[in-house]
């Protein structure tokens, strides 16, 4: 799923199993529940879009801070 505009789009309990998403733009989009467990390459700022319950692996959490510019190691 690389290169998606979900803009706007309500993904509310949706899985991203074992997906790539790279350039995908996630702006003021509901998130609530959704599974990101597996899925990889993602950039979601979560002061615009609606994480409530999301769910994500440890190994995804520098795709949540990228905009804070932190290094995590």
């Amino acid at each position: 799923m690389k290169n998606c505009d979900f803009t706007e789009t309500d993904l509310m309990k949706s899985t991203f199993k074992n997906t790539d998403l790279t350039d995908t733009v996630f702006f003021k989009t509901n998130l609530r529940e959704v599974n990101f467990l597996s899925a990889f390459n993602y950039g979601i700022d979560p002061e615009i879009n609606q994480l409530k319950k999301a769910k994500f692996s440890i190994v995804g959490v520098p795709g949540l801070l990228n905009k804070y510019g932190i290094e995590i190691q």
